[in-house]
């Protein structure tokens, strides 16, 4: 009995003590990952795992520098998926997105507390780099009612209180995202705040070798993810009664089942309801013989961001030649941007020489060409040339950046709309095309 209930829990017995990933064998643990399911299909796919503790001090060390190397005495966060890359940990991300009450200081010498729900101090109990376990970053109303700024001062008055400690004589402290209250409190403590997403930003945006192993591990599982839910589609819509949301349940079923997260937005659309884009799903029936288009924004397994999209004709007649003619444009729009990735390319040069898209699509172009990903869609975001601002993005492409190119495609007042997006890695010498799935060859006029 004792040794049955053993092999339950075990996410591989036949593994050892840890799995391919250099986490534990155990089913029962606090840290979250992938399935049984995800680790198969990878081992299928010849993927190699990321090694998770190496991925860990990575983040943490590339962090720590980004604030030594801007003279600051300590990184505070609050958002949940800068604590994510800091630690490692989760804690109800999306309840925590609009009620922060996680938070993370890092110390220029690398010391790293973090402060937790309450009733849950051992949820990053697995990540030896955080020191130590505390909680009452929780300043919102909800929570606090009118004693937020008590709260707020006991909270900000350890904060100085480590900083002393770990970075003595240096007021300097980054912020990311913080309560009007905690702002306050912490100016009071005598800090200077400076502006911490740009570390953050930056830091997140060029990846590590273990990084780019999951991402890989992440986007087989997506890609598979999005074959089960075109199958339904396509085996479904003909029958008659296949909502939007029924289509968009499969995408989302699929990813818990390989240790995937969540789903950021809700961005797919049939038929009509394509153009104008960002109509996210809901009760239509999809009629036979139209198109349906999504944008995963899918937060997979690792925690790590898959941003594709893709277009497919459901149906047994012809797409019309308007929507072969958009498709290919929408085709040749990011296969043609994606040429110039590579590194030291700047910015404002992708913008400049970006592929023109004809007159009749621009004013329903996406809203931008190209953005970065990796916990999220993230810095820097490639702008079309009517919406870049000058000196916001004057940088240039690195090794180990990961890029999204863009394109939506369909005339103002039309009655649809193409969108497509590849995931795309920057190498030393250009860049690869992470994403594997197919376009509609229909509605590219292939068939």
């Amino acid at each position: 009995m004792n040794d049955h209930y053993r092999d339950i829990r075990k996410i591989d017995p036949t593994r050892g003590a840890v799995l391919g990933d250099n986490t534990p064998n155990d089913g029962d643990r606090i840290e979250i990952g992938p399935t049984r399911l995800a680790f198969g299909e990878w081992a299928g796919a010849g993927l190699q795992l990321p090694d998770l503790p190496a991925m860990r001090r990575h983040r943490w060390q590339r962090l720590t520098q980004h604030i030594v190397d801007r003279d600051y005495a300590g990184l505070l966060m609050f958002d949940p998926l800068n604590i994510r890359y800091a630690t490692d940990s989760t804690n109800m991300q999306l309840w925590n997105t609009h009620n922060p009450f996680r938070a993370v200081l890092l110390c220029a010498d690398g010391y790293m507390v973090i402060w937790d729900y309450k009733n849950a101090p051992f949820l990053s109990s697995f990540n030896p780099l955080v020191r130590e376990v505390r909680s009452g970053a929780d300043l919102f109303y909800f929570d606090r009612g009118d004693k937020i700024d008590v709260a707020a001062d006991a909270f900000s008055n350890e904060v100085r209180a480590l900083l002393q400690e770990h970075a003595p004589s240096n007021k300097r402290l980054a912020v990311d995202k913080v309560m009007l209250h905690g702002l306050r409190a912490l100016e009071a403590q005598g800090l200077e705040i400076m502006e911490g997403e740009e570390v953050t930003e930056k830091a997140r945006a060029v990846k590590g070798a273990d990084e780019i192993l999951a991402m890989r591990c992440a986007h087989h599982a997506c890609e598979t993810a999005v074959f089960e839910m075109e199958r339904f589609t396509r085996e479904n819509v003909p029958l008659g009664n296949t909502s939007e949301d029924d289509i968009w349940a499969v995408l989302h079923a699929e990813n818990i089942r390989r240790g995937g997260e969540w789903i950021e937005t809700r961005l797919l659309a049939s038929g009509p309801r394509t153009n104008p884009w960002f109509q996210e799903c809901g009760p239509r029936i999809v009629q036979n013989n139209e198109i349906v288009a999504f944008d995963t924004d899918l937060i997979g397994s690792y925690g790590i961001c898959i941003d594709i999209s893709r277009t497919w004709w459901i149906g047994d007649q012809k797409p019309t030649n308007s929507m072969i003619y958009a498709m290919r444009h929408a085709h040749e729009h990011i296969m043609t941007n994606m040429e110039m990735l590579k590194p030291g390319v700047t910015i404002p040069e992708l913008t400049a020489n970006a592929h023109k898209l004809d007159d009749k699509f621009w004013n329903h172009k996406y809203g931008c060409l190209m953005h970065g990903v990796g916990l999220c869609d993230e810095w820097p975001l490639v702008a079309y040339s009517d919406k870049a601002v000058p000196g916001a993005f004057d940088y240039p492409l690195e090794p180990g950046m990961v890029l999204c190119v863009e394109a939506l495609v369909g005339e103002e007042g039309g009655d649809f709309a193409i969108k497509l997006e590849d995931q795309v890695l920057i190498t030393e010498d250009g860049y690869e095309n992470l994403t594997t799935y197919p376009f509609d060859p229909v509605l590219m006029g292939e068939s």
